[in-house]
């Protein structure tokens, strides 16, 4: 099965387990292509060359995870703590034959070794975010995370406890939508700690 067509069956599970879960809105289902798959397929260009594994934080429906899991190759290691969303994700794992591990456990709780790359889409804001995305990845990983309209007021928020690199693109999908590419992140504690030393 191609990736197009492991894509295509993945949209049919979605939009069947969507009537009984609530996996996206009720009224996005004429628009999944546009609104959730191709928003998800926009990072596939901005995936570091080489990535081997990345993890997935809060997954729920499967984006962007899941998604890139399909059209990549790439192995994933999805994080979702409800117990529904993850039966719904395994489901279309094994439906796709994606390289995608489920992890039912809240991301605070996740053992997993650091991945060279993280990923979350509508998660959380930034001050949130980044802690839980930090101790997922490792010292030269990237994020790629899916943000809206308040990107800007996150970042702010954010860099008083964070230095990174930080690359904006604007999102394929929705006007007012912004990947964010992060790199180089680090705690300003932990570098003030390193440079008392």
């Amino acid at each position: 099965m191609t990736s197009d067509a492991r894509l295509r069956r993945f949209a049919d599970l979605l939009l069947h387990w969507n009537k009984r879960l609530n996996l996206i809105a009720a009224n996005d289902a004429a628009v999944v292509w546009d609104r959730h798959i191709a928003d998800s397929l926009q990072l596939v260009a901005l995936m570091p060359p080489g990535t081997d594994r990345a993890t997935d934080l809060g997954s729920g429906g499967g984006f962007p995870g899941l998604v890139l899991a399909i059209a990549t190759g790439v192995r994933f290691d999805l994080i979702e703590s409800d117990r529904r969303k993850a039966a719904f994700l395994r489901t279309a794992i094994l439906e796709t034959a994606a390289p995608a591990t489920v992890h039912n456990c809240r991301i605070e709780d996740a053992t997993l070794p650091p991945a060279p790359l993280v990923t979350a889409r509508a998660l959380a804001p930034l001050p949130r975010l980044l802690p839980l995305a930090a101790r997922l990845l490792t010292q030269s990983g990237v994020c790629l995370f899916l943000k809206g309209a308040k990107v800007e007021d996150e970042l702010t928020a954010a860099e008083t406890d964070w230095a990174m690199t930080v690359e904006r693109f604007p999102s394929r999908t929705s006007a007012e939508g912004v990947v964010l590419r992060l790199s180089g992140l680090r705690g300003k504690e932990a570098i003030a700690s390193a440079n008392r030393r």
